[in-house]
């Protein structure tokens, strides 16, 4: 496995891809960035592309990943993997929703231990994936960076939808959230 990192506003992700196909994304946790696991090596020229997109997303101008993707888990994971790469950017779904887009309604649970298995945060957006009750629930980057997220992709689809409006500041950095209340509760908890 090849890896490289790329600094974004929201802290340096590691990178790693398998035979060209984007293979993994790690989050920074408490300001430092993902190490690479045993064995890979460094080489950023195999991720030029991923690069590039994740730059475009993270300054306002992507909203689809179009890159070739290395996918593991079951075949569970993969369905709900594919169900949260059609969540629209700038909009949420909750885990319930997640269950019954794959015919599984009683499987919320299983759709939220998928979510947390997707090697691929940002690019496979579960930091779109709610509570039923509109509330931020677990992220593997944490709720604050979650939120970030989320207010950084809704400023920018208000932003595309109303294209006189001032730029919105969270286009070229992300400034630390304000997390809705039931996520400030949960945050608190921990």
């Amino acid at each position: 496995m090849h890896y490289c990192y790329l600094s974004t506003p929201i802290g340096e992700l590691l990178l790693a891809a398998e035979a060209g196909e984007l293979a993994h994304i790690g989050l920074p946790t408490d300001g430092a960035p993902a190490a690479p696991k045993a064995g890979w090596q460094a080489d950023g020229t195999a991720l030029t592309r991923a690069r590039r997109q994740l730059a475009e997303y993270f300054s306002g101008q992507r909203t689809v990943f179009d890159l070739p993707l290395r996918l593991t888990g079951t075949a569970f994971q993969r369905q709900v993997l594919a169900v949260l790469r059609d969540i629209p950017y700038g909009q949420t779904v909750s885990y319930g929703e997640i269950a019954r887009r794959i015919g599984r309604p009683r499987a919320i649970r299983a759709v939220g231990a998928a979510n947390r298995r997707n090697p691929l945060p940002i690019v496979i957006p579960c930091h779109r994936v709610i509570g039923a009750d509109g509330s931020l629930t677990g992220y593997a980057g944490g709720l604050p960076l979650k939120a970030a997220l989320l207010t950084r992709e809704r400023a920018d689809a208000t932003a595309a939808a109303n294209p006189n409006a001032a730029p919105h500041p969270h286009r070229t950095a992300c400034e630390p959230p304000r997390l809705h209340r039931s996520a400030r509760a949960i945050a608190k908890a921990r």
